[in-house]
């Protein structure tokens, strides 16, 4: 079987990684793909322009007879490839470009939340500066100002102060679209809680914690991903069984009812307070990053048979298999991430791959020999051991083998699953 995965980052890596370690898959073709998978003779980068290709790549996929295609982010998916390679016939795993609305519109994703009764901020949409202003002014700081489109996680502001809010809102107005939405400020912990569903039936994934702010001790401005661990312990079985039930499930019965349902990876971003109560922050209508690759160095199970499974509706037949161990993953950043990322830096060592230990690239390109960054998060490593603080150990020792000007990354990764 020929597998191909769109996307070019440490997603888009790990995916790659784990399709190919199935008997049944010969070929995983990436399109773009990045440095990493370029150099991974199991893998196969192919040329992808990406939205205004989507096309050309299906056309690609039916003359390779590609058995399987799995979208990673989340720009083609708000685009329709979905839709796209499904009117010619091929097998494509993510949702349509109605059902993607959960992630590509925050105010969609909102709306739907308030009409199928799931636990979420209070909230109000804005197109009209003065109003959004008017807004902060009345209900003060700290608050939560978010553009309505896709920002490349970055679309988020978490403000401090009312001033803090207030240059978002102009911000955003201005580059990200015409609408933003205001929200309550939500106290407690976050963890990330992703299924696979394939319309009417859901599989929950190993749960992960992500990393969201550049500096250690959770400070400095949000970015796309610092790092991640999984498990999350805040996600006891009280909240698991919560999350599922007041969530999860709602959400695929609440599309399935709206004339949208939703296949594809479904990520909830929670936000769970004191009292073990689950509110969800945001849907991604796509995998974490760095969350995949944290799950994925976790499943033992085949990922290509899940996914298959999910594409033919048989989802509830399937049960995967989890390693008991903790993975923990610590991006590299370029400098100046997140606010102006350089890019070109030559990256000249890096720490071994083994069973325990894996780099994936993010932000990388192969220039003749030279592996060169090319993005903000250049590489996820990711270790897997037997508690949190031995996985951090072990990935912040392969971390700083990590040869390249301007690196830098978070010591902490993984400071929340040790305090549990």
């Amino acid at each position: 079987m020929k597998v191909l995965v769109i996307g070019g980052g440490g997603r888009e890596h790990a995916l790659a990684w784990k399709l190919a370690q199935s008997p049944r898959v010969q070929t995983v073709f990436v399109a773009p793909g990045n440095g990493g998978t370029a150099a991974d003779p199991a893998l196969r980068n192919v040329p992808f322009n990406g939205v205004d290709d989507i096309d050309a790549l299906a056309g690609f996929a039916a003359a390779e007879k590609v058995a399987l295609t799995v979208v990673g982010p989340e720009a083609p998916l708000a685009a329709g490839v979905v839709d796209a390679f499904r009117a010619r016939g091929l097998r494509i795993f993510g949702p349509t470009r109605a059902a993607a609305q959960l992630e590509s519109s925050k105010s969609f994703a909102k709306d739907f939340m308030q009409r199928h009764g799931i636990p979420t901020a209070l909230y109000a949409s804005f197109t009209d500066a003065a109003a959004a202003h008017a807004h902060v002014a009345r209900h003060g700081a700290p608050i939560v100002v978010k553009a309505d489109g896709l920002a490349a996680g970055k679309g988020v502001v978490v403000a401090s102060t009312a001033d803090e809010a207030h240059d978002a809102i102009d911000h955003m107005l201005a580059t990200v679209g015409g609408r933003v939405v205001i929200e309550e400020f939500m106290d407690g912990e976050e963890a990330s809680f992703i299924v696979v569903s394939d319309g009417k039936d859901v599989l929950a994934l190993a749960t992960s914690q992500d990393h969201k702010r550049v500096g250690e001790g959770d400070t400095g401005p949000n970015t796309g991903g610092m790092g991640a661990v999984s498990p999350a312990p805040v996600v006891s079985p009280e909240v698991h069984a919560r999350v599922m039930r007041e969530i999860v499930l709602p959400t695929i019965a609440g599309m399935a009812r709206d004339g949208h349902p939703f296949t594809g990876f479904l990520y909830a971003g929670l936000m769970i307070d004191a009292q073990g109560r689950p509110r969800t922050v945001e849907f991604n209508a796509r995998l974490g990053d760095p969350e995949a690759e944290v799950i994925l160095m976790r499943l033992k199970s085949d990922l290509f048979e899940l996914l298959m499974a999910a594409t033919e509706g048989q989802l509830a037949s399937v049960e995967p298999q989890w390693d008991r161990r903790v993975a923990l993953g610590v991006v590299v950043a370029a400098h100046g991430y997140p606010a102006s990322p350089r890019k070109g830096d030559a990256i000249t060592a890096l720490p071994a791959a083994t069973a325990e230990l894996q780099v994936f690239h993010a932000g990388t390109v192969l220039d003749g020999a030279v592996l060169r960054s090319s993005g903000g998060r250049v590489l996820c490593v990711t270790a897997l051991a037997d508690s949190v603080r031995q996985a951090q150990q072990q990935a912040l020792a392969a971390v700083r083998q990590v040869q390249m000007d301007g690196a830098h990354w978070r010591n902490d990764i993984g400071h929340r699953a040790i305090k549990h």
